[in-house]
Formats: C-alpha cells, structure tokens, sequence
C-alpha cells in the first residue's frame, strides 16, 4: 500500500519538473461552483462530479479537475503568454459497471499539471516533448491524436445540419456514435405520436419536447447516409499506427474526405515539430479516435501515456488543445492553449511494481 505521503513526494518531482520549464505555480480552489463548469466537463465528468448545494453559494462541487479553473483564473487577467503549474487532489466518483473489481480505483488522488497559454505554433510540440521527457523514466507507451480530422469529417457529411450537430455531440461517445451512425444509415420509419392534453413531465421543457417530437416527425424525409460515407468514417476511426505510417494512411483518406486536409497539415507540422525537439516520431503511435477517449474540452491535438504492462490502468499522463475553453470563459478575449496532467499515484505503484519484479 503506497501512502499519500509518498505519492506527494512524486508530485513534488513533478512539480519541480514543471517550474523548471517556465511554469508559475497556481492554486485553484477545492470547492468550485457548479454552474457552467459542470456543462464544459461534458457528461463523462458530469456524472462522476460530487455535487452538493450550498445555502449561500448555490450548487457546488468537489473540484473534479484542474484545467477548467486554471483557465477562468487565468482570463481573468492573465499575462500572455503564461504558463501554470499545479499539485493537488481531484475527487471523481468511480464508476466500475456491474463488475465490482479487486481493487478499487481512488475517488480522491492528486493531479500534476501543466498549462500553456500562448500563441506560437510550436506549443503543442513543446507541452508533448515536456511529457515524453519527464515520463522517460517510466518506459509508457506515448499516443498522439487530433480532434479536428474527427470533427472536420462529421462537418463534412452529406447529412442535416440537425443531424450532423447530433453527431459531433457524440464524438466523446464512441457508442452512442455507432449506433446514431448506424441509425442514419438507413431510412427512418414514420412516427406517430398521440395529442394529448396532459401536461409535460420531466427534466425538459414542453417547447423543447415539441421540437424533439417535431425532429423526429421529420427523420423520414431525412436521405440517408451513403454507405460509402459510413465506409470512410469507419477507416478514418480505426487509423491507428507509428505517426509516419499513420500520416500516409491519413493522407490517402483526405483524397476522399477532403475537409480533413487542413487539420492533417496541422498534424503533420506538430510531427515535424516533435521531431525537432529530438523525439523519434516513430516511437509515438498517431490513433484517429484518439481524442474520443479524452476530455470533452480538449478540440485539436490530444495525447496520453500509458503503462502497457497495466491495460486496466486509465492513462498516467493525458492533455491536449482547448482553445474553444478559452472563448467561452474569456468574455470577449481568447487565447489558444494546450496543457496536460500527469497522475502521481499511478507512477508510485508503477514504480513499487517495477521495484518487485526486480527482488
């Protein structure tokens, strides 16, 4: 059993790490308020959040995440460029399905992280190669992807807008995506809904119960997907290979989904980037769906670490871009930024493991 003593010590390391690359210490507080935050963690976050209503202050939660304050402290008038560093717990409900595993993952652990705010090109490669340096030691397994390919090809389809923005809703839900695609896929039966006049019930309004019914009253005039569209997505979804491999399969999909080509060169320049820092692009593995797995903020390049020898593990290090974040806490101003959290539990046991093995 490895103590929280221990694991602080390891974030302090981490912590050093990070000041030593520029990075000012930052602080947020514990107990934030609800409210918009909860609606930029997207539903993942949002059901594992522990959230509680205070007599003064409304509803609140236990912090679930450092990015989300980071960023509104640092829009409230923070210089630019300006880069953050931060050691603290996060505290998330843990969600283990109908199987109860043998050893429950923590509902309180610490975060170290990293936040970038500027707007020279190279700040992706900077904050990946900050990680992949650090996490060396450790031997983790580096992925590298983009939400802007996954984005871009949904804004491309032959669809509805209405249809479309459901989709991009879904990205972050690998599947619930499925089975929309699929449900597009082939055309709509008619629906009949009784009139009644009882009132409406529920979390929903009855003006946005009436456009539901009135959307799906309309599905059947809806043309549906072409198969060759389902066929390209299903390629573009499943590009997982080392970054040069992976950019050449991505390049031959960009000639049949032309809205990927200018996201791709944005890959392909922050590959090139990485690979000036002096990190050997074939050792990062570029997976398309990458960022589906990721927080629902991040909107351009994402990544993780993990540890191959632990599949069952969530990653130890994991970022990306969020510029969207930044227009919608700033109130007028925005900046691009990147950044990424690391977890100094995981490495401790990492390391206990490694350090059994070798007795």
């Amino acid at each position: 059993m490895i103590s929280k003593a221990e694991k602080r010590v390891i974030g302090q390391r981490l912590l050093s790490a990070f000041r030593a690359a520029g990075a000012v210490e930052i602080a947020p507080d514990i107990l934030l308020p609800a409210g918009t935050l909860l609606d930029l963690y997207g539903e993942d976050i949002r059901a594992r959040a522990y959230v509680t209503s205070d007599p003064i202050r409304g509803e609140v939660m236990l912090r679930p995440d450092f990015t989300v304050p980071v960023v509104r402290a640092h829009m409230d008038g923070g210089a630019e460029p300006a880069r953050y560093c931060y050691l603290g717990e996060v505290f998330r409900k843990q969600d283990h399905g109908d199987a109860r595993p043998e050893q429950l993952r923590d509902n309180e652990y610490l975060q170290a992280g990293f936040e970038l705010f500027s707007r020279d090109p190279g700040a992706d490669a900077e904050i990946f190669a900050l990680f992949y340096r650090i996490l060396a030691p450790y031997d983790l397994r580096p992925v590298m992807g983009d939400m802007g390919l996954l984005t871009a090809a949904v804004a491309a389809l032959p669809l509805s807008q209405a249809r479309r923005r459901a989709l991009a809703h879904h990205l972050w839900r690998p599947r619930r995506l499925s089975r929309l695609l699929s449900r597009y896929s082939r055309p709509a039966p008619a629906r009949e809904f009784a009139e009644t006049d009882a009132p409406w019930t529920g979390m929903r309004s009855g003006a946005e119960m009436e456009a539901r019914i009135a959307s799906l009253r309309a599905e059947p005039d809806e043309p549906p997907l072409p198969a060759e569209w389902s066929d390209r997505l299903a390629r573009l979804f499943s590009v997982d290979a080392p970054a040069p491999e992976a950019l050449e399969m991505l390049d031959a999909l960009a000639a049949e989904i032309n809205a990927i080509a200018p996201p791709l060169a944005r890959l392909r320049a922050r590959i090139e980037a990485i690979a000036v820092q002096g990190i050997d692009p074939g050792a990062v593995r570029l997976s398309a769906s990458h960022g589906q797995r990721e927080m629902e903020y991040y909107d351009g390049m994402t990544f993780s670490f993990r540890a191959e020898s632990r599949p069952d593990w969530p990653p130890i290090a994991s970022g990306g871009r969020y510029d969207a974040m930044t227009r919608m806490l700033g109130q007028g101003r925005e900046i691009p930024a990147v950044g990424g959290i690391i977890r100094p539990g995981l490495l401790a046991e990492l390391a206990q493991t490694a350090e059994g093995a070798r007795c």
